[in-house]
Order: structure tokens, then sequence, then C-alpha cells
């Protein structure tokens, strides 16, 4: 189980979670609307949860029900960006 980063990091420019991460499981290239966590780096530590303004972060099984493309969202993200970009554009979109 990975942690997973949901859409109240939709538009969020702050990076405390990426900060306190030992292994750097949390990235975002310049123009992506949110960060997204690595499940195969993240080691499931919780060091992101706290720091996070937003409370965007969750451990896999205690997303929100609505939420639950999100942990989909973040493991495309390292196969498919363009597909994850268009899947956060689409929920940010709605909102």
């Amino acid at each position: 189980m990975a942690y997973v980063i949901g859409p109240t990091c939709i538009g969020t420019t702050d990076r405390s979670c990426v900060e306190v991460c030992p292994v750097d499981c949390i990235v975002a290239a310049t123009g992506d609307l949110m960060l997204f966590i690595d499940p195969g780096r993240c080691i499931d530590c919780a060091a992101c949860v706290e720091p996070c303004p937003v409370e965007a972060i969750y451990a896999e099984d205690d997303l929100p029900s609505e939420w639950k493309d999100f942990a989909r969202i973040n493991r495309m993200y390292f196969e498919d960006r363009d597909g994850a970009r268009a899947l956060v554009e689409a929920w940010a979109s709605r909102q």
C-alpha cells in the first residue's frame, strides 16, 4: 500500500511534502496541476501526511471514496504522464 495524493492538491504550489519525503517519491513536472506519489518508491512512512497544508495525502486504503480514482491517477502518472494529466485536468474542470 502506498500513499496517494488527492484532488485538494490541484492548484497547490506548496511542496512541504516533497521536502520531508526520505525517498524522494513525490514529484511533479513543470506545468503539472498537482504532485504525484510514485507507488513503486513510496515506503509508507507517512512523513508527507502531516506537512500537507491541504490534507491531500492518504494511505491508499484510507482514501475518501470520492477520491478513489486518484490511486489510479497517481500510479498512471509514472506510466502515462499525459493520460494522468488529462484525468487531473478533467477532475479540475468539474470543480
